[in-house]
């Protein structure tokens, strides 16, 4: 099983943002998908990391 786990303070600072903004993606369904363990504790898988960041490459900001 090579698909590490990583907390929400790893996350963030690899993104270069808070712990806070992050979790508001999570709450908003807009970052990447997380894993729930138990009542409060999340991770992040590697893969579902870098599909995601694959999802946010873009070629212009305007809109298509």
């Amino acid at each position: 099983m090579d698909d590490e786990l990583h907390k929400p303070a790893q996350v963030a600072e690899y993104l270069g943002t808070s712990e806070g903004a992050l979790a508001q993606l999570r709450y908003r369904g807009l970052g990447p998908r997380f894993i729930k363990l138990g009542s409060k504790a999340v991770r992040y898988r590697d893969s579902d990391l870098k599909r995601w960041l694959d999802e946010q490459t873009r070629q212009q900001t305007g809109a298509a």
